[in-house]
């Protein structure tokens, strides 16, 4: 019995960790609040260059208007920083969600962190 860490282990903790870094950099946490519905796929923002130029970090509020079918009908921002909010808005747009009964609202924000 080994007490080594196997290759496949070692392979799989090294691509763990390089999604998790791509997925820092590029910029978000995501935190819901308002009616639940779950997001069937996401497009993660992109942070913005001259945003990491500036070192610009900080939180982006986006309100959705989900229709019955799952898709995002209206997006506005609600706060954050003009740099960051446009990144977001083009990414929550591709979003899709669960159906519902009838049109919900939901409140998304997203941590932009270098």
């Amino acid at each position: 019995m080994s007490t080594g860490t196997s290759w496949g282990n070692r392979f799989t903790i090294a691509a763990a960790a390089a999604i998790l870094a791509a997925a820092m950099v590029s910029a978000q946490q995501y935190a819901f609040e308002g009616g639940q519905r779950k997001a069937k796929s996401r497009t993660n923002p992109q942070y913005p260059d001259l945003a990491r130029r500036m070192n610009l970090s900080g939180k982006v509020r986006i309100e959705l208007v989900i229709g019955p079918n799952g898709r995002v009908k209206n997006a506005r921002a609600i706060g954050g920083h003009p740099l960051l909010v446009q990144a977001c808005l083009d990414a929550v747009k591709e979003w899709k969600f669960d159906p519902a009964p009838e049109e919900t609202t939901q409140i998304i924000e997203f941590d932009f962190k270098l």
